[in-house]
């Protein structure tokens, strides 16, 4: 996971069960950005309502 990323605010965090594999950041309440790293890009990007 790129380091430039892992800040505060984004609350980047990996994603377990059906979604392992993939990271997650925080929008805003329940929107997160949903995404795979290969290698220092991000890729299978997705803008989801968590709830």
């Amino acid at each position: 996971m790129p380091q430039d990323m892992d800040l505060p605010g984004f609350r980047l965090h990996p994603l377990a069960g059906g979604m392992a594999g993939y990271y997650s950041v925080v929008v805003r309440a329940n929107w997160r950005i949903v995404f795979r790293f290969n290698g220092t890009d991000a890729s299978d990007v997705d803008y989801l309502d968590y709830h």
